[in-house]
């Protein structure tokens, strides 16, 4: 510290922290713990479950509104569909795995895309059909080493808040908005008004064309301009299928945490096989936009 002045707050930072810890405030309201055998997993308790379940319907009621659907999907998928999806090539140390009496690998999932785009493949969709906006509570599992578990902040199992939206390039900057304006309406609800919008774009490690990259970025910075937002950029940090907004929001001691995100793919609809039928009765492969 350059001056006492700064180790005085930091100081009180830290004490300020210690009573907010929500570790602690979970255990004495008898909310949730943790325990060794289920590392980065959480024991919910009757008061902090109903908790849980309010904010599950809350957002139910705010998608129902804005006209999604809810889906649900399998917990555990077979190896093959994680290829396909580029998933376990990018992201197989961070799955769990179990191999049935069958020889067959199956991962718990990691993320909830794959199964949406299945859903989606299910029946022949036309031009008419999109935008369709799925969403699902899907409980997602990732290996997270051990030092990096945090409470609730950071855990190995945990719901995920999912929607995927199906729908065409010239749809992307219009649902992106949408998005966006659904994304702050909620967190205003809360008493977050001071949120940092970040846009990442593409990482070294990413599947798909650069041409089809530069569509994809393109259309996530139109969106996120039309809504007037401030933004910064982070370059090289987007998903390894697609550019991505972070909406992070700033704690009570100005501690900042990386919430909500959006974005766009135009790759594993194409991965997965999932098309529709233009105007011309063209085979067409759809967008997804990724919310969570």
């Amino acid at each position: 510290w350059r001056n006492e002045k700064e180790l005085t707050e930091y100081l009180h930072q830290l004490e300020e922290a210690e009573k907010r810890d929500h570790r602690k405030l979970g255990k004495e309201m008898d909310l949730f713990h943790f325990q060794e055998e289920a590392p980065g997993a959480v024991f919910w308790h009757p008061k902090g479950w109903e908790l849980f379940q309010t904010l599950i319907n809350y957002m139910r009621k705010r998608q129902d509104q804005a006209e999604y659907v809810e889906t649900n999907t399998p917990d555990l998928l077979d190896k093959s569909l994680w290829e396909t999806s580029g998933h376990w090539e990018k992201f197989g140390g961070s799955m769990f795995t179990t191999e049935a009496k069958e020889e067959r690998i199956f991962a718990i999932k990691p993320m909830n895309c794959p199964g949406a785009v299945e859903i989606y493949k299910q029946g022949l969709k036309s031009y008419r059909d999109l935008p369709l906006r799925m969403s699902e509570f899907g409980k997602v599992h990732r290996y997270e080493p051990s030092g990096a578990l945090l409470g609730l902040m950071r855990v190995r199992a945990f719901t995920q808040d999912d929607a995927h939206i199906f729908c065409t390039e010239n749809q992307i900057t219009s649902e992106s908005k949408i998005v966006c304006d659904l994304i702050l309406s909620i967190y205003k609800d809360f008493g977050f008004t001071d949120v940092i919008i970040k846009y990442s774009d593409r990482p070294e490690k990413r599947v798909g064309e650069d041409h089809v990259w530069d569509k994809a970025e393109k259309a996530l910075k139109e969106a996120v301009e039309a809504t007037g937002l401030a933004y910064t950029i982070n370059p090289g940090e987007g998903a390894f299928y697609g550019p991505k907004l972070e909406f992070v929001l700033r704690d009570a001691i100005g501690r900042d945490w990386q919430c909500g995100t959006l974005q766009v793919d135009l790759n594993l609809p194409g991965r997965l096989g999932a098309t529709y039928i233009d105007e011309d009765g063209q085979k067409k492969t759809p967008v997804m936009l990724h919310r969570a």
